[in-house]
């Protein structure tokens, strides 16, 4: 996973981003007093995160003078860019709206389901007991042992049915399996107002796309199959549904949002409200949340599906079961539909860049 030096002239497009937007989105994980206490964890890249807490000061100072060319400095100044030697690859992902009901009725069957209270993440601690190799998450029996947690199709067929899990009710089940995929929605509640959910847990069984069935089937060629085409496709073949959902075995649980800003973005995994356009996902095991990382890419443009550049600081602040290796990214496009037509579309190579503090602890002298 080497991480190789370059110069911000190296950068392609470095000096057109809206980096006074890249730092505001970067200052969010300063908190409003020091943040030196609670650095975030350390990635295996190597980027220290108590390194990044420690230019809050600095880009605090950044911001008060203004415009986008102090920010422009603080970047340069406080960081060495350096590129991930692996091909990069992006997606988009965004926060779904979709209508649902507290309560059960004939129109919303389909249930999101609150954390069981007997989940328990596996790490060295806990150990695995003999579980089956490639969980992350199991139940714990009453006697105390862990044991496998149900899958996917087990949980529809009712493993989990009667425990009060019920957290609200959607109509379609294809819904449900994107707020799943996304780990977050809004949902406008029938009777008027709404709510917004966020992933809390899970089975902890491995990620399988779904979309590998239009693959197999020889409806579309590797690569080709976005979320768009698989939920056009689950629609006009609503036979296919149940089997399609029941192939990824991993079974997401949420929690509700409450206490935050309609206006913000759902929070993502490093505990902050995701900005469309500048929050990315990445892989949790190698990144350090609050790491700047600079992406370049052709991407579809919503307007009239004409490729563009994209070029822009992010900020790593979020993760996903699909999002796994070094130069692996997933961008948050915002909330609603427009968000999820444009994000839908978003699969393509990319180059990713990391912005790694030119002064780590330990380090006497900056970094060059």
């Amino acid at each position: 996973m080497p991480l190789q030096a370059i110069s911000f002239s190296d950068v392609p497009g470095w000096r057109d981003d809206d980096h006074a937007a890249a730092l505001a989105a970067f200052l969010r994980h300063c908190g409003t007093g020091s943040a030196s206490a609670n650095p975030p964890k350390t990635g295996a890249l190597g980027v220290s995160g108590a390194a990044l807490v420690a230019l809050c000061g600095q880009a605090r100072a950044a911001a008060e003078t203004g415009g986008s060319d102090a920010a422009r400095r603080f970047f340069e100044a406080a960081f060495q860019p350096h590129r991930i030697a692996a091909g990069g690859f992006v997606t988009g992902y965004f926060e779904p709206e979709f209508a649902g009901a507290r309560e059960a009725d004939a129109t919303h069957r389909t249930p999101l389901l609150r954390k069981p209270d007997n989940l328990v993440a596996l790490s060295d601690a806990t150990g695995t007991q003999g579980l089956p190799p490639g969980l992350t998450h199991a139940f714990r029996d009453a006697a105390g042992r862990l044991v496998e947690a149900p899958d996917r199709g087990a949980i529809m067929d009712g493993a989990l049915d009667g425990r009060g899990l019920e957290l609200v009710w959607l109509a379609d089940p294809v819904d449900a399996f994107y707020i799943h995929v996304q780990g977050s929605a809004r949902i406008r509640l029938a009777g008027g107002g709404a709510m917004r959910v966020g992933y809390a847990g899970k089975t902890g069984h491995p990620y399988s796309p779904i979309g590998r069935v239009m693959i197999e089937r020889g409806l579309a060629e590797p690569g080709t199959v976005t979320m768009s085409v698989l939920r056009d496709w689950l629609a006009e073949n609503p036979q296919e549904i149940d089997g399609v959902l029941r192939r990824n075995r991993s079974y997401i649980f949420f929690r509700e949002i409450e206490d935050l800003d309609p206006d913000d973005g759902p929070i993502g995994a490093a505990g902050l409200p995701l900005v469309a356009g500048r929050s990315l996902a990445v892989d949790a095991s190698l990144h350090t949340y609050g790491t700047p990382v600079y992406v370049s890419a052709t991407l579809p443009a919503l307007a009239d599906g004409q490729e563009r550049r994209f070029r822009r600081l992010m900020i790593a602040e979020d993760t996903g079961s699909a999002i796994v290796g070094p130069a692996r990214g997933d961008i948050f496009f915002g909330t609603g539909e427009a968000a999820g037509r444009a994000a839908g579309g978003v699969q393509h190579e990319a180059a990713m860049i990391v912005l790694v503090p030119r002064e780590q602890p330990g380090e006497t002298e900056p970094r060059p």
